[in-house]
């Protein structure tokens, strides 16, 4: 790996955080603003220069067009489960039923999904993630503070961005419609997985 100034090397492990945390890259704004930048044209500069160095990936024409390299060195096409749906709004009854199967792109996911879930409801709107849009899912139990995960609660499923407090869970929405969920010790909850990338049916 070339030797990196520390920002270019703070602003590496950003893009990769967001990433892995968020499901999608970030913008050049948002890059300058958490790295202490003056501007999108400052975030630029050390974008092409890690991609110079073989470290990030670029697409041109995106706003969110950097990524850590190697992500696209996996299969091209992923065959993916469609298991029903999930709610952005309140929780509705889980509903794992195969549904379908569809063949994908792998460069639409942040990293591999485990299946796809139906988005029902717009609690999630300013996460970008639409009413009816198709989410890819990574299954795992353990989440980070601020992941957007798919939980289980109280035998229903959500969409929600995870928030650890010291002495309690919260799933938000990303709605100011809708209140956050407040899960209450010894509730029945779990989550099942986090969220990767998502599709949309034009």
């Amino acid at each position: 790996m070339p030797e990196l100034s520390p920002r270019r090397a703070a602003i590496l492990a950003f893009i990769r955080d967001r990433v892995a945390g968020h499901g999608r890259p970030p913008s050049l704004a948002e890059i300058a603003a958490a790295c202490g930048l003056a501007s999108r044209g400052a975030a630029r500069k050390h974008v092409l220069a890690l991609a110079e160095a073989g470290l990030v990936e670029l697409a041109a024409g995106q706003a969110r067009g950097v990524r850590p390299a190697g992500m696209r060195a996996r299969a091209d096409l992923l065959r993916l489960p469609l298991l029903g749906r999930v709610a952005a709004g309140a929780p509705i009854g889980a509903d794992a039923g195969l549904a379908d199967t569809l063949t994908l792109d792998a460069r639409l996911f942040s990293a591999v999904p485990d299946y796809l879930l139906r988005v029902q409801g717009d609690s999630m709107i300013e996460e970008g993630i639409l009413d009816g849009d198709l989410v890819g899912v990574k299954r795992t139990p353990e989440a980070r503070d601020g992941q957007v995960v798919v939980a289980r609660l109280d035998g229903e499923l959500t969409i929600k961005r995870l928030e650890r407090g010291r002495h309690a869970l919260r799933l938000l929405p990303r709605n100011p419609a809708y209140a956050p969920i407040e899960v209450a010790p010894g509730q029945d909850f779990a989550v099942e997985g986090v969220f990767c990338g998502l599709v949309r049916r034009g």
